[in-house]
């Protein structure tokens, strides 16, 4: 009998282990959650033939168009209900928008375009919140690169970046440092899979031995993943352009 309760009394012990490491994974999950929260839209309408949703500061629209309503579905939700059409347009005035704005609206546009015929992917109103979550986690992800592009912008000078110019998709970084006597502009390409992959790169030198070699050495030592690109401004800087010790 004493056998017996002592391994019961180790099992219980042994599940409020078990069940103390579940909290934990839950508490971690949530917070994981609630950090990367990627609802990017609002609903502007939604009417028994439509709805529409916007992204991005109400530059991006999704206009979604339902087929008939379901017998006895009142308010025009069964998830089973079909989609006519998925139609994304860009509301952004390219004329007027600083040139970060208008990269984050192209690369966007790049991962819609990649993805074919929408209404394929959502047949029905079941398939709806998914396309909703797709979209938002890039426009979510494009967003952050348009904000590390306004920082370097401002900040720059901090990390020996002379000037930071935007080219349709791709970024042209321009480094000079009297310290290490170098001068050259980097040039990054960037599509919508961005922060999750290695970027593409050329080096233009213009002054001293820092080219390419010495660039693609500490570009390789990055990882990808959240503020990549300020990432690797900052490690240029500490790696290859202060005044040796």
């Amino acid at each position: 009998l004493c056998r017996e309760l002592a391994e019961l009394e180790t099992e219980n012990e042994q599940m409020l282990v078990q069940m103390n490491q579940l909290q934990e994974k839950e508490k971690s999950f949530q917070e994981l959650l609630e950090k990367y929260d990627f609802t990017e839209w609002e609903i502007t309408e939604w009417s028994q033939e439509q709805a529409v949703f916007s992204f991005l500061y109400d530059s991006i629209e999704l206009t979604v168009v339902f087929g008939p309503p379901i017998d006895g579905d009142v308010f025009g939700e069964d998830p089973s209900r079909k989609i006519v059409s998925l139609n994304f347009e860009s509301l952004l005035d390219e004329e007027k928008a600083p040139p970060s704005s208008c990269l984050v609206q192209r690369l966007i546009f790049q991962f819609i375009e990649s993805q074919g015929p929408w209404q394929e992917k959502c047949p029905t109103l079941h398939y709806l919140p998914q396309v909703l979550r797709d979209v938002s986690l890039v426009v979510s992800q494009c967003k952050t690169l348009g904000e590390e592009i306004e920082f370097l912008e401002r900040w720059g000078g901090r990390f020996n970046l002379l000037k930071t110019d935007v080219n349709d998709t791709e970024v042209k970084l321009l480094f000079s440092a009297s310290a290490a006597f170098a001068k050259f502009e980097l040039t990054l390409s960037l599509s919508a899979s961005y922060p999750s992959a290695s970027l593409p790169f050329t080096v233009r030198k213009q002054i001293g031995n820092i080219g390419e070699e010495e660039v693609s050495a500490v570009l390789s030592s990055v990882p990808s993943g959240y503020h990549y690109l300020q990432r690797i401004v900052s490690l240029i800087h500490q790696n290859l352009l202060q005044a040796p010790s």
